[in-house]
This record gives structure tokens, C-alpha cells and sequence, in this order.
């Protein structure tokens, strides 16, 4: 795993040229190691890039699956805790809000960790990693265990949000930029149905053995996590060609794009896990659900918020994220809207459509974010008049940089859901005036994202880059 290791001469693992035969690039010791890696070389990528970048994808989702599966695990235990446990809804809101916390904080570092160890290799390390809160929670998931303690084993349920940067910023360096939004999308999504997966299974374990039984999810994840970190180890590469760069995190973290790019991730991400955790308890406390009916509910936005998410970076692709994105948070304000109406009548059945309704929104708006984060760095490599290869360097080394900042911000959302329904609760006894909040932060992120990516004076502005072998010039971030 050492990163300063030099590779013996021999065929890199893409098939491509010798490992050591390519000047410039840092090699290094294991069959695992990629030394050659040109994605938006088309030759190379018909060749061997596609069907390498494939089988990383495909691994990739499935530990990021089970990732946010343990990260989102308090969002399915608080359902498990009647009466007996002596937490009240504030609590358990508090509860399900510390994970998202640090989750976001371990984003930043999951994601120079990928450059750092490799992404195989970290991979099967922070899948590994995901035992501790596991087994944690099987020891103390029992009335008597203190809040303090229930706290604690949460915040290590962080370690599965870190899992989602270093997944993310390892996909992106596989892919070339105009399948970015796809695979993107498809590794995101995928990871993000690791929550209404367990949602579901704790659905069946309360149905079934009754909610006195939660350390039956717990046991069934041990395995799946296992399996995980053996797949990564037997199936997924390391990309000798990432390496970290902190002149590439400065210069990303002094772009005012990074964090354009992070308030409207923490709009649609911070939406998407924030509800995705609170969405059991919002049911319980809002029309006094059981944890039964609550179960059978709560997995049905995040799922479907979950399999959107590609669909946003595939519309993203075509038709440009920026475009997208706006109108997602025009119609996350009207969803919200129907939520806000909804437990103003007391009437569960509108509520749950607002609700879900802005689970798929967020979901789509997650795809066409992210695809315009390496867009926006592409279009930055165009106004500094870079073409070609060098251009497409500089929108890996710079979106791979600003992707962990803007994802841990963008978590942080989540957090700021949170809180807001259990103040909410606590002092009205409802959760309107967090809905009214949540409305106000989406007609932000649309009038930024239409002022900074859409507004025709902008655009006009915008530096021009000639097209290559044309003398036309076009705005850099038309497209994004």
C-alpha cells in the first residue's frame, strides 16, 4: 500500500504499455497497479479503458453500497427504540443527526486517501473499517445503554459517509468526460440505495421478530462487509497516474465554483440523507406512527431518490447540469410546498407524495450536480487556453480536489436537516417550520444557480474559448 514504492518493469494492468516504459508517469510495486491511464485517449479507452473502468465501477457501487447502508444504520435502530429505551424524538433526532456529521468531516480525508493508498486499496481498507460501528452497535443496542454511549457508537457510523468521496473521487478518475455524469450518477446512485436497503430489512425484522430484535440487521451486514472488502481485493485497480496534489486542494478551495458548487450540493444531497434519516421519525412524530407503519414507509423515497440519480447525470449529459439543476429546485420548492399544505390539513396521504417527491428530486439533482463539477473545471481549463489532453488534466486535477470539499459540505446538509426537525419538534411539536426553512434554501440554490450558470449577462461575460480548428469562440460554461 506504500505510496512511494517503485514498480518493477512489466505490463501494467490495463494491458497497455510496459509500466516502466512511460516517462514522467510514478510506478509502482503489484500487479494491482495501473501505470497508463488516458480515458479520453479514444484508442486507448475502446481498447482497455472502458472494460477496466467498468469492472471498477461495478465494485465500487457495491462497497459504497454497504457503506451508506451502516451510515444510514441509526436511521432503522431509533425505530427499534420504544418506550424502554428512555430517548424522546429530540433525542433520537440528535441521534440520527451525528453520523451525518461525521460523515461529512471524513469526506475530506477519504478523499486524498484514494492517491494516498490506492483506490483498490482503500477500497478494502474503509470497507473493512465499517466492522467497528457494526459490531459497536450490537453491543450496546439494549434499553439501559446510555445516550451518551448511543452517541458515541453513531458518530462511528461516520466512517460509511467518508466511503462515498474516496468511491467518488476514484470513479472519476476512470472515466472520460463526457461519461462522467453516467458513471457518476450510477456509483452514487448505487451507493445511495445502500439506505432504503437496510430501511427495508429493518422493515422485515420489525415485521417478522418484532422490535425487540435490531441486532439481526446487524448481523446480517457483518458477512455483506466481508464480502465487500474481498471482491474490492480480487476485482479493482489502483491508478498509479492519481496522486494527491496539495497545490491542486488550494488552488480548488480558492475557486468561488467549489463553493457555488457545495451550497447546491448541501440543496440536493444534504436533502437526499437528511430526509433519508429523518424521514421514520418525521412519520412517527408528525402522525403518530408505529415503528411498523413507520418501517413500511421509509424506505420508499430513499429508493426511489436513489435509482434517479443516474437519470439526473444522463439528462445532465445531454442537455447540461446547470439546466437540470435549476429546474430540480423550482421543483423541490412546489414539492415542498405540498409537504408544508400537507400537515397543515393533517393529511398523511399528501404529505408522503411531497415527501417522496422531493426524495426523487433530490436524487435527480445529485446526478446533474456532480456532473457539473468537472464541467466547471473543464470550461476553467478552456478560459486559461489549455486544448486537448492538457485541458482534460487539468479538469481531473482540479474537480478531483474541489469533489471532496464540496461533498463534505454537501453532507453537512444532512446534519443541518436534521437539527432543524428537532428544534422543529421540540419547541412547535411539528415539523412545518422546517419545511418552511428547507423552501427558503431551495429558491437560494435556483436563484445561484441560475445567476452564476444561466443568466444571459453572465454567459455573455463568460471568457470565450475557440473551438479547436475553428475561429468561433463559445461561453466556457455553456455547457456545464
Amino acid at each position: 500500500m506504500g505510496g512511494g514504492m517503485t514498480a518493477e518493469v512489466g505490463t501494467d494492468a490495463a494491458g497497455g504499455a510496459p509500466s516502466g516504459s512511460r516517462g514522467g508517469s510514478r510506478t509502482r510495486r503489484g500487479r494491482r497497479w495501473i501505470e497508463r491511464w488516458e480515458p479520453e485517449d479514444a484508442e486507448f479507452w475502446a481498447e482497455t479503458g472502458e472494460r477496466v473502468a467498468r469492472r471498477n465501477l461495478v465494485f465500487s457501487v457495491l462497497s459504497e453500497h454497504i457503506g451508506f447502508s451502516i451510515w444510514s444504520l441509526w436511521s432503522v435502530m431509533v425505530l427499534f427504540m420504544g418506550p424502554e429505551y428512555g430517548v424522546d424524538p429530540a433525542g433520537k433526532f440528535f441521534l440520527v443527526a451525528v453520523p451525518t456529521l461525521v460523515g461529512g468531516v471524513l469526506r475530506v480525508p477519504y478523499t486524498f486517501a484514494v492517491a494516498r493508498f490506492g483506490g483498490r486499496n482503500w477500497t478494502v481498507c474503509s470497507a473493512l473499517l465499517l466492522l467497528v460501528p457494526t459490531g459497536a452497535a450490537a453491543l450496546v443496542m439494549t434499553p439501559g445503554t446510555s445516550y451518551t454511549t448511543f452517541l458515541v457508537v453513531a458518530a462511528l457510523t461516520g466512517v460509511g459517509g467518508g466511503n462515498f468521496a474516496s468511491s467518488m473521487t476514484n470513479i472519476n478518475s476512470f472515466y472520460p468526460l463526457r461519461k462522467k455524469g453516467w458513471a457518476l450518477g450510477l456509483n452514487a446512485g448505487g451507493g445511495n440505495i445502500g439506505v432504503p436497503v437496510i430501511q427495508l430489512l429493518g422493515l422485515l425484522v420489525i415485521g417478522t421478530a418484532g422490535a425487540a430484535q435490531p441486532r439481526i440487521v446487524l448481523g446480517v451486514y457483518v458477512p455483506l462487509i466481508v464480502a465487500a472488502a474481498v471482491l474490492a481485493a480480487l476485482f479493482m485497480d489502483n491508478l498509479a497516474p492519481v496522486t494527491n496534489d496539495t497545490g491542486a486542494v488550494v488552488e480548488a478551495a480558492k475557486e468561488r465554483h467549489t463553493w457555488v458548487m457545495a451550497l447546491l450540493y448541501v440543496g440536493t444531497f444534504g436533502s437526499f440523507i437528511g430526509y433519508s434519516f429523518a424521514f421514520g421519525l418525521v412519520l412517527q412524530s408528525q402522525f403518530a406512527r408505529t415503528p411498523l407503519q413507520a418501517a413500511s414507509l421509509t424506505f420508499i423515497g430513499p429508493l426511489l431518490g436513489s435509482l434517479v440519480r443516474p437519470v439526473g447525470g444522463r439528462l445532465a449529459d445531454r442537455f447540461g447540469g446547470a439546466r437540470i439543476t435549476l429546474g430540480n429546485f423550482a421543483a423541490m420548492g412546489a414539492a415542498t410546498g405540498v409537504v408544508i399544505h400537507a400537515a397543515a390539513q393533517r393529511s398523511p396521504a399528501e404529505f408522503l407524495v411531497g415527501f417522496v417527491a422531493l426524495f426523487v428530486l433530490a436524487g435527480l439533482g445529485n446526478g446533474s450536480t456532480y456532473k457539473m463539477i468537472p464541467g466547471i473545471f473543464q470550461a476553467q481549463a478552456l478560459r486559461r487556453g489549455l486544448a486537448g489532453e492538457a485541458a482534460a488534466a487539468y479538469g481531473r486535477r482540479l474537480s478531483g480536489a474541489a469533489m471532496g470539499l464540496i461533498g463534505a459540505v454537501g453532507a453537512l446538509g444532512g446534519l443541518g436537516i436534521n437539527l432543524a426537525f428537532r428544534q422543529s419538534f421540540l419547541e412547535t411539536g411539528s415539523g412545518t417550520p422546517a419545511f418552511v426553512a428547507f423552501l427558503a434554501c431551495y429558491v437560494v440554490c435556483g436563484v445561484v444557480t441560475w445567476a452564476v450558470y444561466l443568466r444571459p449577462a453572465a454567459r455573455g461575460r463568460a471568457v470565450t474559448a475557440p473551438e479547436a480548428g475553428e475561429g468561433a469562440a463559445r461561453p466556457v460554461y455553456a455547457e456545464v
